[in-house]
């Protein structure tokens, strides 16, 4: 049983069987519950309970470290003072503060308090490095990119050498078609750092050489992202990026107008406990609690009005030029955030579920955006056309997502953009019939999403679909929940994105039952239902919980539950 959080009560067990009157009162219940978080400007907001950041503070420390170290003082020695204060009690940290300890998020936290206070902080680095030899060092870290941020860091502090350290190819700036793909939203980050290698690693003449040519075109792209986003001093409106962009550019010397101004934005996003925030979740908070809500029969409701007006407002008309990406496309913070296509692809879906006619040209631009941004080989991936990277390049679920906003908003099943991405999601499935997921934990919600799509696309009867149904029966647990597939306890989101994606393939309801009587079991005292980390950040590395999913997976179940009874 999940330990509630300090502050939280017990969940209320019932053991009520799923008829249509308990039914009807946990959707009335937890809707009730998911709308008291909706602001007056149609927002669904939670930045109260998951915004903490071990990542974000260690970010904006090693900046204001290198960009500022007197004028920052106090700042740097609060935030140094929080990270010490959340180091778990086996010496690691988590990127949220009381989840259990990770790799990346230990890493570096234990090497930017040795950067800014090896004195006061010796006995938490020691611990933190202690953590890391158990666990094996930066190399057991099982995703390439979290070792080379890692690896920087370490640097920053001699643990490692400058010949220990990868090379940035500042020369691949001439060549946006070729950095996009290699680097695609990492682009700033990873530009900033070279231009620091390039004054502080010993280079060859060749490679100094490509530096040199390389250096103002990466200088033009860090700001072309940094102007796009309103010249706030942000980057993705997110502390560790900005971390990295400004300690980059801080240690090459160079910028020194995008230095100050990340400076400035740091030392007024600072909590007053000492740490800095990941960023917002506006859209992606927003977007499940209101697919949620339509799908539970609230699509009517008055109160959406104000969440499918945002929705529009946050749309993005101009192009993201840093990432090559055209207009028409939603983030998952603000009005100029950075494009993505699981943001993109969920608010057409939504906005395709809610009445009225304001959100037509939305849908449209929307559409546009998606087909523009489908990859060769029939795949999405985050921001980047055809793009490999780990972390953002082709996915099983975002690619589902896209097929299913292309579904909703009437492109028929029979269209070459569906049926691209429908064979390469077959080409990809797994041996055992589930599916991977970059966004989210393996494999429970990545398999039912597809199997949702193929019935969508009226292929429930496809091998494909048939296995991704049996890997889900394979994979429910003995009280009729589901984790990830793989041992882990279930978990709201897991089992509402399993019981709505086998209904929505025509399984017969009394199959689903007990895992609906789960859900009804898992309630709050609220109404609401917990929230589990099953998001990830980096995948296999940091993970999350983002609330309205919870919400809005369970209310999207029930919704199904009851209507696929009736």
């Amino acid at each position: 049983m999940r330990t509630p959080a300090a502050g939280l009560e017990e969940p209320r067990m019932t053991t009520v069987q799923p008829d249509t009157d308990a039914l009807d009162q946990a959707i009335s219940e937890g809707a009730e519950a998911l709308l008291l978080s909706q602001r007056a400007d149609g927002v669904f907001d939670y930045s109260a309970d998951n915004l903490t950041s071990t990542l974000g503070t260690v970010g904006a420390l090693s900046a204001l470290h290198y960009a500022d170290p007197d004028g920052s003082a106090d700042l740097i020695a609060a935030g140094a003072g929080w990270l010490r204060r959340t180091q778990n009690s086996d010496g690691g940290w988590a990127m949220v503060p009381g989840l259990d300890s990770e790799a990346g998020p230990t890493a570096v936290g234990s090497a930017v308090l040795h950067l800014v206070d090896p004195e006061g902080s010796a006995s938490a680095v020691s611990a933190g490095q202690r953590w890391m030899t158990d666990f094996g060092g930066l190399d057991a870290i099982p995703h390439p990119e979290v070792v080379s941020w890692c690896r920087q860091y370490y640097g920053f502090v001699g643990w490692l050498g400058h010949e220990e350290m990868r090379r940035f190819p500042l020369e691949v700036a001439l060549l946006p078609g070729l950095h996009r793909k290699l680097f695609d939203l990492r682009i700033p980050m990873a530009f900033a750092l070279g231009l620091a290698q390039a004054r502080h690693k010993p280079l060859n003449p060749f490679h100094r050489l490509l530096a040199r040519l390389g250096k103002p075109h990466a200088l033009k792209a860090i700001r072309q992202v940094h102007e796009h986003e309103g010249s706030t001093g942000a980057w993705c409106e997110n502390a560790w990026v900005t971390g990295l962009v400004c300690t980059g550019l801080a240690r090459a010397e160079l910028a020194p107008d995008l230095v100050n101004a990340a400076v400035g934005w740091f030392r007024t996003t600072m909590h007053p406990d000492g740490w800095w925030q990941t960023g917002p979740l506006d859209a992606a908070w927003t977007m499940y609690a209101v697919r949620g809500l339509a799908e539970a029969g609230y699509a009517q409701d008055q109160r959406l009005t104000a969440s499918a007006e945002l929705f529009v407002r946050l749309q993005q008309h101009r192009p993201f030029l840093a990432f090559g990406c055209p207009p028409g496309y939603w983030g998952w913070a603000g009005t100029a955030g950075w494009p993505s296509t699981l943001e993109t692809s969920e608010i057409l879906s939504v906005l395709c579920r809610l009445p009225g006619e304001q959100q037509a040209k939305a849908i449209d631009a929307g559409v546009g955006w998606l087909t523009r941004m489908q990859d060769s080989r029939g795949s999405w991936g985050l921001c980047v056309r055809n793009t490999k990277v780990a972390n953002s390049g082709p996915c099983p679920m975002t690619t589902v997502q896209a097929v299913d906003a292309l579904l909703d908003s009437g492109i028929p099943a029979d269209d070459g953009r569906v049926r691209r991405a429908l064979r390469w999601l077959s080409e990809v499935q797994l041996p055992d019939g589930a599916f991977e997921s970059v966004w989210y934990r393996h494999h429970t919600m990545a398999t039912a999403a597809v199997l949702e799509t193929f019935a969508k696309a009226g292929r429930a009867d496809d091998e494909t679909a048939r296995r991704a149904t049996a890997w889900l029966e394979r994979a429910r647990q003995d009280d009729g929940a589901w984790g990830d597939g793989h041992g882990a306890p279930p978990t709201v989101e897991e089992t509402g994105w399993a019981v709505s994606g086998l209904l929505a393939a025509g399984t017969d309801p009394a199959s689903v039952r007990p895992g609906v009587s789960w859900l009804l079991d898992r309630r709050d005292a609220g109404g609401g239902w917990p929230s589990e980390s099953v998001n990830e950040y980096v995948r296999y590395v940091s993970r999350y919980t983002n609330p309205a999913l919870a919400q809005g997976m369970a209310l999207r179940a029930l919704g199904r539950y009851r209507d696929s009874s009736r």
